[in-house]
């Protein structure tokens, strides 16, 4: 399968140490199977960092490693008190990253405005159904796939 990471730059071989730490998944390289997602998070970065041109960077995966059992794989099929969970715990600072052990992690995005709802969350002013209501992604379900360790990103070849 064809997956895309949007960036300001060319990516031919993923550096985690690049990545940014308690994002939903944790630190990791993110991509997605809908190139669109891609675009629109290329430019996002590009006019987040004020530097670079907006780049879709294409690899390969074998889908197949997400069942095989050679990697450590996590599936959240959709928003859940699980997936919440999960992603309160990647994004807590107060947890040492990397919080899990798993390769690869695919589940839906959680909204832009995350880091204010899991404040209110945190401090009490919302539920946790609440929370994952308001977690939603306001373009409706967006998948995005986590590749959290070396193992896992020797599987992916660039395009």
């Amino acid at each position: 399968m064809k997956l895309y990471h949007g960036s300001n730059m060319r990516v031919i071989e993923p550096d985690l140490g690049r990545s940014k730490p308690y994002k939903d998944f944790g630190q990791g390289f993110y991509l997605s199977a809908e190139e669109q997602q891609a675009k629109d998070q290329a430019h996002s970065k590009v006019d987040q960092m004020k530097t670079g041109t907006p780049i879709v960077n294409e690899f390969l995966f074998d889908e197949t490693l997400m069942t095989s059992g050679e990697l450590k794989v996590k599936v959240f099929a959709d928003y859940s008190v699980e997936w919440a969970e999960f992603v309160l715990m990647n994004r807590d600072i107060k947890i040492a990253q990397p919080s899990h052990d798993y390769d690869i992690v695919y589940g839906p995005i959680a909204d832009d405005g995350v880091n204010y709802q899991l404040r209110r969350y945190w401090g009490g002013v919302i539920t946790l159904p609440k929370l994952i209501e308001e977690l939603k992604y306001a373009k409706g379900i967006t998948f995005q796939y986590f590749f959290g360790t070396e193992r896992a990103l020797k599987k992916l070849k660039a395009l």
